[in-house]
């Protein structure tokens, strides 16, 4: 094991300090935790010579107990649960991203103006711009499957400059440590080739976001659970319970899906990413979209997340909301049909504001999760909004510096 301040899982994106956690402070001296490592995660770095990689997980100095509002910790106390319940639960994610002509260097020195993507028109499924860009995504593909990460492939997506990748589902914790080691091979290895690859979702208003889109489902006893062939669509009653759950805490779970500022910049209709609460089959204008339909792969893709999403966290808050379906026993309403974009549902939170107040009266989190861990990410949501509120932005100057 090895040590770390703990202010690690109390600050932003620029390691900044922000006062009002609860669990370290300038009051309280910034100690340690303990990182342990997870053996299971070990693998070698091909893409970077002489490297190895382990993820840690995080606990207590005087304890040695992990700390509850670790991401790992949340995602394992929710595994945990799903077993308890005879369930093994499996994800997949797909991450898409944008690659730029130039370095993450150049375009900080730009004050972030020289913003070019890689390629000129749209490429999603097109095969010659994906081409010009294989000198990034090979090594990224062969890179990750050497290093233990079963890449399924990658394409071009529904943006200049954008792309997708998919990497084969698997257990949970397994799932999430695929997408996080992924993220970071696919910034390292664009670095090496002179290219910035972002996962900021939305980097352009009048762009395609960028998604993290989260597919899931139980098994049991080796087989999966969400299917019955004797069902409608194949979907089990375990299965219609579970996506219920997810329904009706959807907006309460919003802000582990989206939790920067920008997160809901993406939101917007006609862009392929959600706007409202409801499910559909084989539907990408739905938040919740039932893939497999009649055949043993049927499954949830929660559409929701964002590629800034951390997957832990992300795929906890879903693991909570589908099985309380469960255990609630839960009715699934009927599918949606057509473009839900037009629907009279209940629509998701827009803003980080808004997804930070139904976190906080959220019965079923503070029950899953702790009322601890939930004024700890509530104060991370809060403090984003802080941020953002006291910087003036380039567009209220070319607004109103000369007409205001």
């Amino acid at each position: 094991e090895t040590h770390c301040c703990d202010y690690l899982l109390a600050t932003d994106l620029e390691m900044a300090t922000p006062e009002g956690y609860e669990a370290t402070s300038w009051e309280s001296g910034y100690g340690d935790y303990i990182m342990k490592p997870d053996l299971s995660t070990l693998r070698r770095v091909p893409w970077l010579e002489g490297t190895a990689l382990v993820l840690c997980d995080v606990l207590d100095h005087h304890t040695h107990e992990e700390v509850p509002h670790s991401p790992r910790a949340l995602l394992k106390t929710q595994v945990a649960r799903a077993t308890a319940m005879g369930f093994e639960a499996m994800s997949a994610t797909e991450l898409e991203f944008f690659i730029f002509e130039k370095s993450f260097d150049e375009i900080r020195k730009s004050g972030y103006t020289d913003l070019a993507p890689i390629s000129g028109y749209n490429e999603d499924y097109n095969i010659l711009q994906t081409t010009k860009e294989e000198h990034v995504m090979r090594p990224l593909r062969n890179h990750l499957r050497a290093a233990g990460i079963p890449v399924e492939n990658s394409k071009g997506e529904a943006e200049t400059g954008q792309e997708e990748l998919n990497i084969k589902y698997a257990e949970v914790m397994l799932a999430a440590d695929h997408h996080t080691i992924a993220k970071h091979a696919a910034k390292e290895i664009g670095w090496q080739q002179g290219r910035a690859v972002s996962f900021l979702p939305k980097w352009h208003h009048d762009k395609v976001g960028s998604a993290a889109h989260i597919h899931q489902s139980l098994w049991k006893d080796g087989a999966p659970a969400f299917y019955d062939s004797d069902a409608p669509l194949g979907m089990s009653k375990i299965m219609q319970q579970y996506l219920a759950g997810l329904l009706k805490y959807a907006g309460e779970t919003t802000y582990f899906l989206a939790p920067y500022i920008n997160s809901y910049k993406r939101f917007a209709k006609g862009t392929f990413a959600p706007t409202r609460i409801i499910w559909s089959v084989d539907n990408r204008t739905a938040g919740f979209r039932v893939c497999g339909d009649g055949t043993p792969g049927v499954r949830v893709e929660c559409r929701i997340g964002g590629s800034d999403l951390n997957p832990y966290l992300a795929m906890a808050a879903q693991l909570a909301a589908g099985l309380s379906g469960i255990e609630e026993g839960l009715d699934l309403p009927a599918a949606a049909k057509g473009d839900v974009y037009r629907g009279r549902t209940a629509m998701l939170p827009t803003t980080l504001r808004e997804a930070r107040a139904a976190m906080l009266r959220s019965k079923m989190l503070r029950t899953e999760f702790g009322e601890a861990v939930v004024r700890h990410y509530a104060r991370a949501a809060s403090w984003e909004i802080e941020e953002f509120d006291r910087v003036v932005t380039d567009y209220e100057v070319a607004r109103g510096f000369e007409r205001a």
